[in-house]
């Protein structure tokens, strides 16, 4: 058995795609010493739930609308985020993985830089606030972009703002409708999550001053 370097949570909202593709990867060797520990959903339909069960992996539901305000229709991502950051402790997690979670999470200091999120494109370039999903495609066609792709950072408290850990990019041509674009993009995001992934729990990834510094695999 394979030992254990990275307790990973992931954070989920949907079907589960992106936690699948880290499965795939663990099975297929690719992601040494990496486990996933946890899944926490912020819907309790989530298919994302059941593809962890599947696997035996503890699952918890942690409902975004027990944190919005009935009239102001304003969420309280603090609490919620608080709650969530309780249960991680107590399955000492060692990196936190958003994957497909349409929610805020508010990173406490004790996991600066161990909050990992994927952008559907090159950050800086869309994105921000409100720049998610097709929002993202659409604005790349629409502008005319040549080049577009996807970005691993690390999470902080402003939206895609994090040091930047890989990118990996497509060329857009004129003729592409943004479903094209957003294929491709999903294709390299299966890519460069679990590689980000994996350097991590190899221990190669450092951050200075925002930057993120990959160091060499060691010699064989």
């Amino acid at each position: 058995m394979t030992e254990v370097s990275c307790k990973v949570a992931v954070l989920l909202s949907g079907s589960g795609s992106t936690l699948q593709n880290i499965f795939n990867h663990i099975d297929n060797g690719c992601m040494t010493g990496v486990a996933v520990e946890l899944v926490v959903s912020s819907r309790s339909d989530a298919y994302g739930l059941e593809r962890a069960k599947q696997r035996q992996v503890p699952t918890m539901v942690v409902e975004s609308k027990r944190f919005r305000d009935a009239e102001t229709k304003v969420t309280d991502w603090k609490a919620m985020s608080d709650e969530i950051h309780e249960v991680l402790k107590k399955y000492n997690i060692d990196l936190v993985i958003l994957a497909g979670y349409m929610c805020m999470f508010i990173v406490p200091p004790e996991l600066e830089n161990k909050v990992m999120n994927v952008h559907p494109a090159l950050i800086p370039a869309f994105s921000g606030q409100g720049m998610y999903g097709d929002r993202v495609h659409k604005a790349v066609v629409a502008r005319g972009a040549k080049v577009t792709g996807c970005t691993v950072h690390f999470v902080t408290n402003e939206y895609d703002a994090g040091p930047i850990i890989l990118q990996k990019t497509m060329p857009v041509t004129s003729a592409m409708t943004w479903e094209e674009v957003q294929n491709g993009v999903q294709n390299l995001e299966r890519q460069a999550y679990p590689e980000a992934i994996f350097l991590y729990a190899a221990g190669r990834l450092t951050v200075k001053d925002g930057i993120v510094s990959i160091a060499d695999a060691p010699p064989r």
